[in-house]
């Protein structure tokens, strides 16, 4: 059973940039697509960003333009660059690794754009 484990989460103003970061153990790392999915207050999760095993990538509308999700295959780790964040940012952000049935969740770090 892999782990994930996020940092990098806090507390940002408005405008404001914070670097998510998550590390995953297990193996074949390099072949998961990894993901960033987030859940506000009150609303169901939502996928953030999706990075593949080829380093496709693909976001949610909300977030294109402002967001960019990376890998490091040699460190086993996905990163989550997000800039010019907005209060509606707010909430957990969770790393996942695979999808559909064969997903693996972080516990997510919490992300507050507030000024």
């Amino acid at each position: 059973q892999a782990q994930l484990v996020e940092s990098g989460g806090g507390l940002v103003q408005p405008g404001g940039s914070l670097r998510l970061s998550c590390i995953v153990s297990g193996s074949f790392f390099s072949l998961y697509t990894m993901g960033w999915h987030r859940q506000a207050p009150g609303k169901q999760r939502e996928l953030v960003a999706q990075i593949g095993s080829s380093g496709y990538r693909n976001y949610g509308d909300s977030v294109k333009g402002r967001f960019t999700i990376s890998r490091d295959n040699a460190k086993n780790s996905v990163y989550l660059q997000m800039n010019s964040l907005k209060p509606e940012d707010t909430g957990v952000y969770y790393c996942v690794r695979g999808t559909g049935s064969s997903e693996s969740w972080g516990l997510g770090t919490q992300v507050t754009v507030s000024s």
